[in-house]
Parts: C-alpha cells; structure tokens; sequence
C-alpha cells in the first residue's frame, strides 16, 4: 500500500513538487494553445465568445489560465527577475478581473457600455495572443532536444508560420470576397518571406483584419521565427541554457557564446527602435488630407514602417507609393529608403558598430575625466562588416547613377529636381530586396529593368532581413575572380585573407541561384507561354531574392505558375544552400587525399 503524501521523505516530496510544476507547465501550453484558437474563430468568424456557452467556457479558461500562471510563480526552476515578475503578476490580475466580470455581468456607465466593452475585449484579446507567444517561445527553446540539424530547425520554422499565415488569412473575416487556397498560400509565404508580390490587392481585398495578419506575418518572417520566439522565450524563462546558446548562435550569427542574450536582446531592441522612429516620421511628414482620419494615417505609418525596415515591400495603398498624391511625397520616401537600407545590411554590421563606437565613447570617457590611456581593441569593425558596408555603398552609387541617367526620359521626366534625386535615389535602393514602387514600373527603360536584375539578384546583406544572393557573397566572388586574373594564390583584402571555405560557399551559392532561376523561369513559360520571356525573368527574380516588384503580370499567373513562385520565394528566403545542407547527408571526416590534378577551365 502506498503512502500518503503527508507521509512521504523530503526527497520524494521535492521529485512530487516538481512533477506538479512540469505538468502544471504543460497543462498552461495546451490551454493557451487552446485559447488563442478560440480567440481566431472568434475574430475571424463572428463573435462567438462574447454571448452564449462558449462564452462561459471562454471565461472559465482565463481563470484557470491565471491559477496556472499563479502557481508557476512559485517555481524554483524559473528564474525571476522583477520586471518579469511585475508583468506575471500584471497578467494574472488581468485574467482574473475580466473573467469574473464577464462572467458576473459587470457593467460599467451605461453611457460607456459599448466602448468599455471594445477596449477590454480588445485587451483582453491582445493578452492572450502575447500568452501564446509566450508560450510558443518557451517551447522552442526545447527544440535543441530533438538532436535536429538546425538548418531543418530554420526551414521548419518559416514552413510552420507559413502554414499558420495561410489559414489566418483563409478566416472570412480577413479578406473582403473570400481567398483560395493558392493565393492565400502565395500571399503568406510573400509576407513571411518578406518579398511583397501580390496575386490580390492588399488594399482592397483585404479587410483591416486581414492586413494586419500580413503585417504580423512579414514582421516575425523579417527578424526569423527562432529569433523571434527566443527573445520572448528568454525573457519569460529567465534565461538560455548552455544548449540553447549553441543552437541560436548561428540564427543571429554571433560567434561569442556569451554574447547571445546580449546580441539577441540588441536586435529586437533596435529593430522596434528603427520601427518605431521611422513610423513617427512617415507619420508626421505624410499630408493629413490622404486620410479619412487618426487611425488611417497611424496605421498607414506603422505597416510601411515595419515593411521597409523588414523589405517586405507590402503597402496599403493599390498601387503602392505611387499611388496618386503620395507619389510625390518625397520626403516620406526618403524616410523609407533610409529604412529599408538600414533593415537590409544586416544585423551583424549594427551590432558590431555599435560595440565600436559603444568603446570609443567609454575610452574617451575615462581619458578625459579619469586621465587614463585610451586602450585600443581587436578589430571590431571585421572584414565581413566592411565588405559588406563598402559593398552596399558601391552599389547604392552604382544604381543611382544608372537610373538618373537610363530614366530621364522615362519615369524622371517631368518631375522637379528634388523629384528626381529622391526618385533615382529611392530606385537604387527598392531593388535591393525591398520591392516598393515610387514610380510606374512597366514604364522603365529596358536597360534599367536590365540593371534591376542584376540588383535584385545581389539583394541585401548577410544576417538582415532581406535575400537575394548576398552582398558579402557577390564582393567575395568578385574578388576571387580579380585574384585569379592577376594570378594570385590567395584572395585578399583589407589586410586579410579569404578563407578557402568562403570562396567555394559563395560559388556554390551563386551556382545554386543560377539554377534555381533558370529552372522557375523555364516552369512559368511552360505554365504560361502566352508571357513576356522579360517579364518572366524579372518576376522570378524578384522571388528569388524576395524583392516583391514586377512588371505587372504577378495577377496573372496561372495556378502552376503561382505553385512556382511561391517555391522560389521560399528558396530565396531561407538560402538555397541551406535547404541543400538540411537534405544531404553529412561526409564523414575524409581521411585521406587523392592526388592533385588539373582540369582545363579554358
């Protein structure tokens, strides 16, 4: 016969107490899980849980989410700082109180009812969407556990939000006339890949609900899902294990494995910084007079603040910035271009300027007010930042001169002089991945379209949120290629040399994107052989590097065409190479060497 639990050791008390908290742990995963489902049937049907038996069950599930969460508070696993603490206990209070309420009918000034009732629902909504993040982010920091490549991790990650987007964006409620599956499909992967084709028009055949889905989905496929859930999962758990640090390193391309919550905690930080600057100057500059009001306007800021910074390329407007009387709000372009370039070079070029300057500024400090040497560091500014600094400022040159000089006589003419810079200006950066039009795009000069190739296929650089080949990929490669012809063994620069695992990775991408391309354009004449053969070109392009422009034929794609692209957005997102890496098998480590033979090249 068993004991009774009041007559058990100490030690079998302890091992007790912590099955309580597991499964008291798994019983919250499941029920927020739960929750947030009723919560989408609830806005993207009708709204079933504000009357009814459902209701009932709906508010029984909040209370029982808040007695949950109450005893995880008394988990010594967990690690409590007070600012983590003050939020809990926030969100239990906050459970409690609007369960009990609406279970007990409480009404607050009738004159008030209707808009009370709107903001707590809402909150109360926006709560339980942030417990599901939670969550989900404290699940994923287990899926080191699974002793899974993390190249399958990354791939799953962007299938899983894909999938999760294409029924979100089914609800009724999110489009004006209904989705199909395919297109529906075609639009997820578009924001999640943050490359902005469109088969319908996000303005029109989206409702609000709908087009902040879009917005949700290119924000969490900007930064990366991992990196996305593992913020929340850190800051709700109190901190990474040793296992987790080794599995994020290479998500947020930090080699310092103590540098991983640091890192981490940086990006979101500035990334919500960017956004958030850069919504309040679309804001402010942008003519009041294009909206029908606050919220309009406000929202209008927001989504293309977070889709440049993100080079998603979605706007809420039919035809983009060029849309008539914002097509000459020049200064808000700018705004957005600013954005979109500090989005596309990368985090690592961010973070590793930051620490730069972050020295310059402590070392200066204690020079002057301490009388101490300033003491210089390694180099923090390394050769992958300045390729890719000098590499992105090369090409913005570049496309600007292309296009003040090919477009004069096209999509320039007729405009002022500030006109012109900040159009040309705008059309060097867009194609880097970002996909806005600030001018009529079957309007351009064939040899700019020609140039925009060659951009696009580039895209942004390593460790941001954009695609596209690569800039550090494309000034290695081009390096290579001048070293050979001056007949040098190694390739050099800034004082340093290219490893040999570098080169052969840039050639092997640059190969991959080749075939790729060529195999999506051949596929879309095969679907749609009645197409421009340029037109194609540019549009698989643009889906390769998750760009988002076109020439105007992305709504006219048949079903297989659309089943093309949106493979080829998906490629470009997550790198060709990787999804090659997750699917072959590893070599063991070779042991031995061939004999070395040429092969004739030419």
């Amino acid at each position: 016969m068993s004991e009774l639990p009041f007559f058990q050791s100490p030690d079998q008390k302890i091992n007790l107490t912590k099955k309580g908290f597991y499964w008291n742990d798994r019983i919250l995963q499941v029920l927020s899980f739960l929750a947030f489902g009723i919560l989408v049937y609830d806005i993207g049907f009708s709204k079933v849980v504000q009357s009814g038996k459902l209701a009932v069950f709906y508010n029984f599930l909040l209370i029982v989410l808040s007695v949950g969460y109450t005893i995880r508070l008394f988990s010594k696993s967990e690690k409590y700082r007070t600012s983590r603490l003050v939020i809990e206990i926030l969100i239990i209070l906050f459970l409690l109180t609007a369960a009990v309420f609406n279970l007990m009918g409480f009404q607050i000034d009738q004159n008030f009812r209707i808009a009370n009732l709107q903001i707590k629902s809402f909150l109360v909504n926006l709560l339980i969407f942030i417990l599901f993040l939670i969550e989900l982010s404290r699940l994923s920091l287990a899926i080191n556990k699974l002793k899974v490549h993390p190249a399958v991790v990354f791939i799953l990650s962007f299938l899983l939000v894909i999938v999760i987007g294409t029924g979100m964006l089914m609800l009724p409620n999110a489009t004006t006339n209904g989705i199909s599956l395919v297109d529906a499909l075609f639009t997820s992967t578009s924001a999640v890949c943050v490359t902005g084709l469109i088969v319908l028009d996000t303005s029109k055949d989206f409702t609000f609900m709908g087009q902040f889905i879009i917005m949700i989905l290119f924000q969490v496929g900007g930064l990366g899902m991992m990196t996305f859930t593992s913020f929340f999962g850190f800051f709700f758990k109190g901190g990474y294990s040793l296992q987790n640090q080794l599995f994020l390193k290479d998500y947020i391309n930090e080699d310092n494995i103590g540098r991983i919550n640091s890192t981490l905690v940086k990006i979101i930080v500035f990334t919500l910084v960017v956004e958030g600057i850069a919504a309040m100057l679309v804001y402010s500059l942008i003519d009041k007079g294009l909206f029908q009001g606050f919220g309009d306007r406000l929202f209008f800021s927001v989504f293309h603040a977070i889709s440049g910074f993100c080079n998603a390329g979605f706007s809420t407007l039919q035809n983009g910035l060029y849309e008539s009387g914002f097509r000459l709000e020049y200064n808000v372009h700018l705004v957005i271009a600013m954005t979109i370039i500090i989005g596309g070079i990368g985090f690592p070029v961010v973070v590793g300027y930051f620490n730069y300057l972050r020295h310059v500024f402590i070392g200066t400090k204690r020079m002057i007010f301490k009388g101490a040497e300033y003491q210089h560091i390694p180099r923090v500014v390394n050769i992958n930042i300045r390729l890719i600094v000098y590499t992105t400022f090369i090409l913005l040159v570049i496309g600007f001169i292309s296009y003040y000089h090919f477009e004069s006589e096209y999509t320039l003419k007729g405009l002022s002089g500030y006109g012109k810079f900040v159009t040309a200006f705008f059309g060097s950066v867009t194609p880097r991945t970002a996909g806005f039009n600030t001018v009529d795009m079957t309007a351009m000069a064939v040899p700019t379209v020609l140039i925009y190739l060659i951009l696009m296929w580039i895209g942004a650089s390593p460790g941001s949120t954009g695609g596209g080949l690569k800039t550090s990929t494309f000034a290695v490669a081009v390096l290579n290629t001048l070293s050979v012809a001056k007949g040098k063994e190694r390739v050099e620069v800034f004082s340093r040399e290219i490893s040999s695992d570098t080169i052969k990775k840039a050639f092997a991408v640059i190969q991959l994107s080749f075939f790729v391309i060529g195999l999506g354009v051949f596929m879309v004449m095969l679907f749609n052989p009645e197409m421009n053969i340029l037109d194609v070109a540019f549009e698989i392009f643009s889906a390769f590097s998750t760009v988002g422009l076109s020439l105007g034929i992305t709504s006219s794609l048949s079903t297989g065409s659309k089943i093309v692209v949106t493979l080829i957005m998906f490629l470009g997102r997550v790198g060709t190479l990787t999804v090659l890496v997750a699917i072959v098998k590893k070599a063991r480590s070779q042991n031995y060497k061939y004999p070395d033979e040429s092969v004739y090249i030419s």
